[in-house]
C-alpha cells in the first residue's frame, strides 16, 4: 500500500520536476514590470546592487504562491472588487515609477559603469528591495495565473506544504536566475550611455516609458 512519501515522489521525478523547471524559465523570460524594473535598477546602482531589487521581487512572487495556497487566491480572483482595487493600484504605482523616472533630472557626474544612470545613485538596499516588492506584489493577475499554474504540478492526494516547497524554490530560483542574470546582466552593454547626461534622458524616457505602457496593459489588456 503507498503511503503519503509514495505520493511524494511523483512531484520531484525527474520528468515531472523538468516540466516545473522548464515551464519557471518560460514565465520568467517573459517581459513584465519585474523584468523592466530589474534593468532599470541595473542601471541605476550597477549589476550586483540590483540583486536586491530581485530580492524584493522575490518575497512578492513567495507571498503570491503563499496566497494561492491557502486558498486566498480564489477569493480575490472571485471578487471583482477586490481584484480590480489590486489591479489600479498597481497600474498607478507602475505610472508612478514610470514618471519619476521621467521627470527625473540627469547627474552631470555619473560614473563610468554607469552607476548613476536613471537618476538615485544613492538608493538605499532596502529602497531597491522594497520596490521590487510592490511592483511584483500588486499585479492581481499574477495570483489568477499561479490559480491556474500551480495546480498542474500539485497532488491533492499527497502532502501538500513539501510540494508547495518544492515548487517555490524551482519557481523563485529561476526567476533570480533569469532576473539577475539575464535581464540585469543584459542592462550592462548600455551603461556606458549612462555616463552622459544626454544618455541618461534616454535612458530616463526609455524606461519610464516601458513602465507607464506595462501599466496600460495591466488596466486594458484582459
Amino acid at each position: 500500500m503507498s503511503g503519503p512519501g509514495a505520493d511524494y515522489t511523483v512531484l520531484v521525478t525527474p520528468a515531472i520536476w523538468l516540466s516545473l523547471f522548464t515551464a519557471s524559465v518560460v514565465i520568467s523570460l517573459t517581459p513584465g514590470a519585474g523584468a523592466i524594473n530589474t534593468m532599470s535598477n541595473a542601471l541605476t546602482v550597477g549589476w550586483r546592487r540590483s540583486f536586491w531589487g530581485v530580492l524584493g521581487q522575490q518575497l512578492a512572487l513567495i507571498l503570491h504562491i503563499l496566497i494561492v495556497a491557502a486558498g486566498v487566491g480564489v477569493l480575490v480572483s472571485n471578487t471583482p472588487v477586490l481584484f480590480n482595487a489590486i489591479r489600479y493600484l498597481g497600474a498607478a504605482y507602475l505610472v508612478y515609477l514610470g514618471v519619476r523616472l521621467l521627470l527625473a533630472r540627469p547627474r552631470q557626474e555619473a560614473s563610468a559603469s554607469g552607476e548613476a544612470a536613471t537618476g538615485g545613485r544613492g538608493e538605499s538596499d532596502w529602497s531597491l528591495l522594497r520596490r521590487g516588492f510592490w511592483v511584483n506584489l500588486l499585479n492581481p493577475k499574477a495570483i489568477v495565473f499561479f490559480l491556474a499554474f500551480i495546480p498542474q504540478f500539485i497532488r491533492a492526494d499527497a502532502p501538500l506544504w513539501p510540494q508547495y516547497a518544492v515548487l517555490m524554490c524551482t519557481v523563485v530560483g529561476v526567476d533570480v536566475l533569469v532576473m539577475w542574470l539575464f535581464f540585469a546582466a543584459a542592462a550592462k552593454p548600455f551603461r556606458r550611455y549612462a555616463a552622459s547626461a544626454r544618455g541618461q534622458r534616454i535612458l530616463n524616457t526609455v524606461f519610464g516609458i516601458l513602465f507607464v505602457a506595462v501599466a496600460a496593459l495591466l488596466l486594458f489588456v484582459r
